[in-house]
């Protein structure tokens, strides 16, 4: 067990890992250890290091021997794509996971957070969602495979802690968005995906815009910044075999959410929704008391974090429209 591990500040001069340091929530993560000034992060682009092939894993980590892992690494996705590629969601990140926590684990890495997703908790959970509510309930289908790769890699942690004694530990955000998002037609969530379809529109100079679903739907969104700034926190202030949810405690609808990002774009159109188009689960708002206990809030607004992202768009519109 991890009995007598106290957290504190985490070493500025130590190697920290961070799996999938340029994808939106490592590149965050990245960027605020970075702030923080940390000197001596590590970093591999997957065209450098595949994260499936278990020997290179095994080989990078020898080489670098971190003292800290971040494991943000993921193949993730939309509705649409989890929906169509189940088997490579699923596949791909047990994949992942095992080999950068079996890695770890050869190397003893101290402090390991991993990061799921709230997609984790039961479909019909009841709201807001506590970390209690895992494995209560039947997942939502459209992203069922997803959701089983996450929620293993929670028990590989547990696991790890019991038998190992090594204070890993667990993170599962909300709904984030902010730079670095998946903005492309296909493999986007609903919010990058908003902000695309609204800003083609102004530009476009359209008179309406035609989202999927009913709009009803209740979402939580959190920044991806604000996400950064909770994973520093819980590894230097929390300890324990439960995952933590990360989020703002708030949510709306997407119809809500459709008509700020229309405000943050400027467009001045009609929405229309879509109602042949699946909505997905009705509310995922998590719970977030256990953060707080531990010391944290959120401080980014949603209108605020909206405007910030769709002119980090607009800036690298160009580069990221055609990402698939």
């Amino acid at each position: 067990m991890t009995d007598g591990f106290t957290p504190q500040p985490l070493d500025r001069e130590a190697t920290t890992y961070i799996a999938g340091h340029r994808g939106m929530v490592g590149s965050a993560i990245w960027r605020a250890m970075e702030g923080r000034g940390h000197r001596s992060l590590v970093g591999a682009a997957s065209s450098d290091l595949d994260l499936t092939d278990r020997g290179a894993v095994f080989d990078f980590m020898a080489q670098h021997k971190p003292r800290y892992v971040v494991l943000a690494a993921a193949k993730v996705g939309g509705i649409l794509a989890n929906n169509t590629y189940p088997h490579d969601f699923l596949s791909k990140n047990l994949q992942i996971q095992v080999n950068v926590m079996d890695a770890a684990l050869e190397q003893g890495v101290e402090r390991l957070l991993f990061l799921g997703s709230s997609c984790i908790y039961p479909k019909l959970a009841e709201q807001p969602i506590h970390e209690d509510s895992l494995l209560t309930g039947h997942l939502e289908p459209t992203n069922d495979a997803y959701a089983i790769a996450k929620i293993a890699g929670i028990l590989q942690v547990q696991a790890t802690r019991r038998q190992h004694g090594l204070p890993w530990i667990s993170a599962m955000p909300t709904n984030l968005y902010g730079p670095g998002d998946n903005f492309s037609p296909t493999g986007s969530h609903v919010l990058p995906a908003l902000i695309r379809r609204y800003d083609e529109a102004q530009r476009d100079e359209l008179d309406s815009v035609t989202n999927w679903g009913s709009g009803t739907p209740r979402r939580e969104f959190l920044h991806v910044d604000d996400m950064a700034d909770a994973c520093l926190h819980l590894l230097e202030h929390y300890d324990g075999p439960q995952q933590v949810n990360v989020g703002t405690g708030k949510d709306a609808t997407i119809a809500e959410i459709a008509g700020l990002v229309a405000e943050a774009t400027g467009f001045q159109g009609e929405t229309h929704w879509d109602t042949s188009k699946p909505d997905g689960t009705p509310q995922k708002l998590l719970d977030v008391s256990k953060l707080a206990e531990a010391g944290w809030t959120s401080r980014i607004g949603l209108r605020e974090g909206l405007a910030a992202t769709v002119e980090w768009y607009r800036e690298h519109g160009d580069s990221l429209r055609e990402v698939g």
